[in-house]
């Protein structure tokens, strides 16, 4: 397929695949079930922090969480305390109660400082770029006292990794568009900083059409393809997060 092709084709599966129906078996059905932006923040986060796995599984683990906090996120975490949860309140495949109680405690800190979790994605002088914002986010979100185990939850792009889950949480509430899936609510990062979260499924396919040539799933591997989805459309490159993992999953390629 020649240029032209691969992107006639991503422009109709991102049209089939970017509609309120890809909500109800996607972990991003979680936060819409909620209006603050707060509550949609925190559920958002915390639901992609566990999206690796059966995304039914994801779900029904999301659906768990929200009960746990009572519905009510935002109250939930500002009320927190160590030692709230009981000791096996919470397992997702190596995400346990330990890390869940870093996560609310982090995410407490951060909402007694700020208004948003957006705050802590913020570059600082001379700064630039998605790897940057999700460094210094890290940074923000491990000066909370917490265990060496839960480091692996929170993904360092500056250590390679393609960083799938928190680049997700970012499209979520960055990308704005008219179709219903994703939020738009943070104003201060643009939809074209935004790199797509890279996985089993968009990896090979992409691969298929040529858009990546680096074997690993890595974060050199995207950006390898999203300077080439840029070359497709440069406002708004991660809606092809939609084309390819709707390709893959479908198995159509």
């Amino acid at each position: 397929m020649n240029n032209k092709e691969i992107k006639d084709l991503l422009e109709v599966k991102v049209k089939q695949f970017n509609a309120v129906d890809f909500i109800q078996d996607d972990p991003i059905l979680l936060p819409h079930q909620f209006k603050r932006k707060q509550d949609i923040e925190i559920i958002g986060f915390i639901v992609a922090l566990i999206a690796w796995g059966k995304r039914k599984m994801i779900i029904n683990n999301g659906e768990k969480l929200i009960k746990l906090m009572n519905h009510a996120p935002f109250e939930y975490i500002l009320d927190y305390e160590k030692g709230m949860l009981p000791e096996k309140a919470f397992t997702h495949r190596t995400f346990n109660t330990d890390d869940l109680d870093f996560v609310f405690r982090s995410l407490k800190r951060c909402y007694q400082e700020n208004d948003s979790l957006e705050a802590w994605f913020q570059l600082k002088d001379g700064e630039k770029g998605v790897k940057q914002r999700i460094i210094n986010f890290r940074n923000h979100f491990l000066a909370t006292p917490h265990e060496k185990r839960s480091e692996k939850h929170i993904a360092n792009p500056g250590k390679g990794s393609a960083a799938k889950r928190i680049n997700m949480f970012l499209r979520w509430m960055v990308r704005k568009d008219e179709n219903g899936v994703d939020f738009g609510i943070w104003k201060d990062i643009q939809m074209n900083e935004l790199f797509l979260p890279l996985d089993v499924h968009t990896g090979n396919v992409a691969r298929k059409l040529g858009l990546i040539t680096r074997k690993q799933d890595d974060w050199k591997a995207l950006e390898e393809l999203i300077e080439n989805l840029r070359k497709m459309d440069d406002n708004d490159p991660c809606k092809y997060d939609f084309a390819l993992f709707g390709l893959g999953v479908s198995g159509e390629l």
